[in-house]
């Protein structure tokens, strides 16, 4: 098992949301005060801050146990993270990152698995794991190969004859160190010009999916301070391959489907209705370089919850 203990400084935080576009106003050093009824008292941390955080544990974690090779030979090409937000963390707040031993499994198919948690102040914040596999854990049944010309849409619009909203980025390799250093990750393992090696992280481009959620929201109308949403949880499968192929301002279509409300998926052991959305990221040629279900539900239900 490995145990570290961080922090985030606000300046963490003013450089991950303005790498990835995100105006999440709880993320903000003036505006978290806008919120109304806001319960957290300040500004508190990115989830794909933490995810990117978590992503880089493991990024030392398989060389300090020779893992890779491992992915390698078994063609493990996909990286997925199941993370279930449990509490918000805060600048300055002193935290435990937790991470178990891989466990190596061989059935049905060869998996490695790491379950992952981090407590500040005697509290969890979240909870999950990481696995490598084969095949995508996650939205694996979503067809994407009738779709039309992405490059042909209009940006910020719905993609004819589908479900799918389209928010167009671009990843900016500016933008992914400055995220990786906010995250309280080395870019410098990532990025070396004068060796000529760049290894794009998995998360970042995942973390432009909080924007384009965040554009769609306020092109309906939604308004952030009298109905803020949180996130409960993130579950992401990242294709290794065509991560690879990524180079710098490489264009990336993120297709967003919002699911009906519904009775029947809530937050565990309550009645409050979980908004649910799923995101991919493609690149040229509609290649899909992530999968996302993003689970949030209004602040407002769970101050609720918390009175009962």
């Amino acid at each position: 098992m490995t145990q570290n203990t961080f922090s985030f400084d606000q300046i963490h935080l003013e450089v991950a949301r303005n790498a990835s576009d995100d105006f999440n106003l709880f993320h903000d050093k003036h505006k978290w005060l806008q919120i109304t009824h806001n319960p957290f008292k300040g500004p508190i941390v990115l989830g794909f801050q933490l995810n990117t955080l978590i992503e880089y544990q493991f990024y030392l974690h398989r060389i300090a146990h020779h893992e890779n090779q491992i992915i390698e030979e078994n063609q493990l090409r996909f990286s997925n993270y199941q993370i279930t937000f449990v509490n918000a963390l805060r600048p300055q707040q002193d935290f435990e990152f937790i991470l178990k031993k891989t466990l190596i499994k061989t059935i049905p198919e060869l998996t490695l698995t790491n379950r992952i948690a981090i407590k500040a102040d005697n509290k969890t914040i979240l909870l999950g794991y990481k696995k490598e596999t084969p095949a995508p854990l996650f939205l694996a049944e979503t067809e994407l190969n009738q779709l039309p010309d992405l490059n042909a849409l209009p940006d910020k619009s719905c993609v004819p004859d589908t479900a799918f909203f389209l928010k167009r980025k671009f990843i900016n390799k500016g933008n992914v160190k400055n995220f990786l250093a906010g995250s309280l990750a080395e870019p410098s393992d990532y990025f070396d010009e004068l060796a000529h090696i760049a290894c794009y992280p998995e998360i970042f481009p995942c973390s432009l999916s909080s924007g384009a959620l965040l554009e769609k929201a306020q092109m309906e109308g939604h308004d952030f301070k009298q109905n803020p949403m949180v996130y409960t949880s993130h579950e992401i499968s990242v294709d290794r391959h065509i991560l690879k192929q990524v180079k710098d301002n490489e264009k990336l279509h993120i297709l967003v489907h919002q699911h009906p409300e519904s009775p029947h998926n809530t937050l565990n052991q309550t009645d409050i209705q979980l908004r649910s959305y799923d995101c991919f990221g493609l690149l040229k040629n509609n290649d899909v370089l992530f999968r996302i279900r993003l689970n949030l539900v209004p602040l407002e239900g769970i101050l609720k919850n918390l009175k009962q």
